[in-house]
């Protein structure tokens, strides 16, 4: 015991060293504007929102502290965790407004489709790591089944709006290991005709006797409501356009922090989750919606920055993925809520209520942290 001396001046100072200034400091304005929102959109929710965030930022702070190499070598545990929860939801999950997503482990209730965003680029990474001396093309193929079967159960349950962003990140990670474009390409293309085919013919094809095959009525109908929502304006079109209501109605400034009419005479639906966006943009106008997005837009900068400087391939790629897992939250959420995609429930990051996705999204920011400590671990 004679060598043991406590030091907790010493201790706190590393403890604070392992945060990106930065990165930090943006999460907190995001989670400043979120509390600004609940306040306003849904204020029975703010002390568990404030439980949500307490937690979020212990878990990032903890997996800040952990060396990315260490990082890379729970991925497949990680990840088999999370398949494992998955199967669990496909077995026991309860049901809620049509949809198997979640898992009650007693304590508390989870949705693990939520950890797959972490943990399948994680693991991709990791898998890329260790073939960093020679990728071949068998190797982006071993690599897509690691998000192939993940989303299988995803789309199980069904939940469209997670799978898209699950597989987002593993092709982030496909991308940015160096996936040719000539693969990608097609695919792009493919997309494009498919998108001017569906605005040409959407009448034709939103007809009711058309079976899309690759997708589920409640899916093909929140296609065409996105075509046209006036088609069912007090049904399948009503989120959309109360949301583009309110959005328009905010004007420059905004009516005002809890001035909103859509949203306190609850026209909004889902204003404290999905559609909070609206919220914002009628109490605060495209003056508040511009800020938020140049919040988001730094955020990812900073995430790509720390990607590009890592030192270890697996670093990169996860790094990265993260960082533009966040762009895609946030072009899924606006755009769903702006009317410019369809509605498939994608919260938008740090600011929609809901602990899981709050708690991951913190995890993930404590991973670029590591991930930004790593150049100068390296070196010494």
């Amino acid at each position: 015991m004679s060598g043991f001396r406590f030091r907790p001046f010493e201790w706190g100072a590393s403890a604070i060293r392992v945060l990106d200034p930065a990165l930090f400091f943006l999460l907190l304005l995001l989670l400043g504007y979120a509390w600004v929102l609940m306040a306003s959109a849904s204020p029975e929710r703010l002390p568990t929102l404030r439980m949500h965030m307490l937690v979020g930022i212990g878990a990032m702070w903890v997996f800040a502290a952990i060396p990315t190499k260490r990082l890379l070598q729970v991925a497949p545990p990680f990840y088999a965790l999370g398949l494992l929860l998955l199967l669990g939801v496909f077995l026991f999950g309860e049901s809620s407004k049509g949809a198997q997503r979640w898992l009650d482990l007693g304590v508390m209730r989870i949705q693990p489709s939520e950890l797959m965003k972490i943990s399948v680029p994680l693991m991709m990474a990791w898998y890329f790591q260790h073939r960093s001396d020679s990728i071949r093309a068998l190797d982006f193929i071993a690599a897509s089944l690691l998000f192939v079967i993940p989303l299988a159960f995803i789309l199980a349950q069904p939940d469209l709006g997670t799978s898209l962003l699950v597989a987002s990140a593993g092709v982030y990670v496909l991308f940015f290991a160096g996936l040719s474009w000539k693969l990608i390409g097609p695919v792009v293309v493919a997309g494009l005709v498919g998108i001017v085919a569906l605005v040409g013919f959407g009448d034709q094809l939103c007809q009711p006797e058309v079976d899309w095959q690759v997708l589920r009525d409640y899916q093909k109908q929140r296609v065409c409501t996105l075509l046209d929502p006036y088609q069912d304006p007090l049904g399948r079109g009503f989120h959309t356009i109360q949301a583009a209501i309110a959005i328009g109605s905010g004007g420059m400034w905004g009516k005002g922090w809890m001035d909103g009419t859509q949203t306190h005479l609850a026209f909004i639906p889902e204003r404290h989750t999905d559609f909070i966006f609206a919220v914002l943009g009628e109490e605060f106008g495209l003056v508040g919606g511009i800020t938020l997005l140049a919040l988001y837009l730094l955020f990812v900068w900073r995430g790509l920055y720390i990607a590009a400087r890592a030192p270890l391939l697996g670093v990169r790629l996860f790094a990265g993925a993260l960082a533009m897992m966040v762009f895609t939250y946030v072009f899924v959420n606006i755009g769903m809520v702006t009317g410019l995609l369809p509605v498939v429930g994608a919260p938008l990051p740090f600011l929609s209520y809901g602990g899981t996705a709050l708690v991951t999204l913190c995890i993930g920011t404590g991973m670029l942290m590591s991930a930004a400590r790593s150049r100068s671990s390296l070196k010494n």
